[in-house]
């Protein structure tokens, strides 16, 4: 073993003795530990020149696989599908995505009990966006380096590696947890949410046999089919191209009211489609408030759900940007 490593090792196990035992040490940052330190920074450089360039068969088959049902949805149209759709739609982008990945995992706008952060992490895997610990983690580092050198999903990539492309080539990090827990920590720390990034499939695994179950139970076997194609298959592809779409449209097209050092925009049509969620340059201006629809007239049904939660005692500590309208300033300008 290196000298330095050895150094390394002998100071982290001095700082961790008890008062009673031997007093804390000062770390020295060794060469090594600093060479550890910038490998695992260059590692979660995201972008598109630091991937491996080969497809993802396992993911791009799925997500085909997924858009053919999808569209083979549209042969069974009912009233009870659209419900279908609508519910889990809700809960998986809204409730999963917006209020709960987004602005209480990553960026942690709102604290909640943690039963209630656990179940409603569980709506945020039914998206198909993968675990928690990726999903957080990915968007860290999108903040990190947001369009430049590093981001996962920069149009400066290409409009298309922005949309999608991110998804279906270059490197798979889903496993990586001790990777990827260099930007989540907190979560790691947590082994519910361990356990949930490890086996993000299940909850949507299950809500599809519900789903075929109570289809069935209301129409038969094409009940059952029409049921389960609206609620799982057509709904998680809808609401993946509404995540892209903030990863690629509202970096391109849109009216920006902080001058922020990325590309971020707001958009209406994508607020619209995620609940909120298109009113980016807000959110890059303002990461930690959990409300980004910052005047009456954006639509932010996130925060609405967030305000709810708060005003039943369920949510505290609620982060609400402050800015003068007069001089918009990005936070900490």
């Amino acid at each position: 073993m290196s000298p330095v490593v050895v150094d390394q090792i002998a100071a982290d196990h001095a700082n961790s003795a008890t008062a009673d035992t031997l007093p804390a040490t000062p770390v020295r940052l060794v060469p090594a530990a600093a060479a550890v330190r910038e490998k695992v920074k260059q590692d979660l450089r995201m972008g598109r020149e630091h991937q491996e360039g080969r497809v993802n068969w396992i993911t791009a088959i799925a997500m085909g696989a997924f858009h053919v049902l999808g569209i083979a949805a549209l042969f069974f149209w009912s009233w009870r599908n659209i419900a279908a759709f609508v519910i889990m739609y809700f809960l998986a982008i809204n409730v999963g995505i917006g209020m709960t990945y987004h602005r209480l995992l990553t960026h942690r706008g709102y604290r909640v009990p943690r039963w209630l952060e656990i179940a409603l992490t569980v709506c945020g895997t039914l998206a198909l966006e993968g675990g928690p610990i990726f999903w957080v983690a990915t968007h860290r580092v999108h903040h990190q380096h947001s369009d430049q050198d590093g981001d996962p999903h920069t149009p400066q990539d290409g409009t298309f590696w922005a949309h999608v492309g991110w998804i279906i080539t270059g490197r798979a990090l889903h496993s990586e947890t001790a990777l990827l827990g260099r930007y989540a920590p907190d979560l790691t720390r947590d082994p519910a949410q361990r356990w949930l990034s490890k086996y993000h499939w299940l909850p949507l695994t299950i809500a599809g046999f519900l789903q075929m179950g109570i289809g069935y139970w209301a129409a038969g076997i094409k009940g059952a089919v029409g049921m389960v194609l609206w609620g799982t298959f057509l709904r998680v592809c809808i609401g993946l191209h509404a995540t892209w779409l903030v990863n690629s449209a509202t970096h391109l097209v849109g009216g920006r009211r902080f001058e922020t050092k990325d590309d971020s925009r707001n958009s209406w049509w994508v607020a619209l489609l995620t609940g909120g969620e298109g009113w980016h340059n807000n959110h890059h201006a303002h990461p930690v408030s959990a409300r980004h629809g910052l005047v009456w007239y954006e639509f932010d049904i996130n925060y609405y759900g967030i305000w709810v939660m708060e005003k039943l005692g369920l949510a505290q500590k609620v982060q609400v940007a402050k800015w003068d309208p007069t001089d918009p300033k990005p936070a900490g300008a």
